[in-house]
């Protein structure tokens, strides 16, 4: 999959919204952090009910823009409390509070279809799961015997967004298993073909 040479810093920005703005009040509020996917974006799992939807966050009846803006400025205008979690874990987006953010609508919505793929792919392979967002990696997933299952709108290592599988105990690396995690490849346009990789990466591990 194509990305545009904007791509690395808007998916970086988002991901700094997800944990600044998003994940940190929500664990403030109730210490889940989990995140869902929503229609053109994320938001949260539990209160408070934020949501970022295109290149803008919402919350309750205000809307604020995130290119250009800062997460303490963009808090503020919303209303809400900026939290970080850098209590919770010490991975991240490395994004901080006074930080100049940079989405564009391309991007924004390139990731958020990787995660209505993602999640539309993994409901598929285990219905009884819910696919969870975690803000920590900016990734879409699931486990399932030890092994986790799922989407990520890329990182330092792969920039593109991609599918992976990552068993706990991670097969020796060959022409499948071409991560020392496990397996990934690029997102294909397709639910059906992201499914077809999670059901092969099953039947080799069983």
């Amino acid at each position: 999959m194509d990305v545009s040479d904007t791509f690395a810093a808007s998916r970086r920005s988002l991901h700094g919204v997800a944990e600044l703005l998003l994940a940190g009040p929500q664990h403030a509020a109730c210490a889940k952090i989990r995140l869902r996917p929503v229609a053109g974006g994320f938001g949260t799992c539990h209160a408070p009910d934020i949501r970022v939807e295109g290149t803008a966050v919402v919350a309750g009846d205000r809307h604020a823009e995130i290119d250009g803006r800062s997460a303490r400025e963009l808090a503020e205008d919303l209303g809400i409390a900026a939290c970080t979690l850098t209590h919770v874990y010490r991975e991240g987006s490395g994004v901080g509070l006074d930080d100049r953010l940079a989405v564009s609508a391309p991007d924004a919505d390139q990731v958020a279809r990787t995660y209505a793929s993602g999640d539309a792919a993994l409901r598929a392979l285990a219905p009884d799961q819910t696919p969870i967002l975690w803000p920590e990696h900016f990734d879409l997933g699931i486990t399932l015997d030890e092994v986790n299952y799922g989407v990520s709108p890329g990182d330092a290592a792969l920039a593109a967004p991609y599918m992976y599988v990552g068993p706990w105990r991670p097969p020796p690396v060959d022409d499948f298993w071409n991560q020392p995690f496990g397996a990934a490849r690029d997102l294909p346009g397709s639910v059906d073909e992201v499914v077809a990789f999670f059901v092969e990466s099953r039947r080799r591990l069983s």
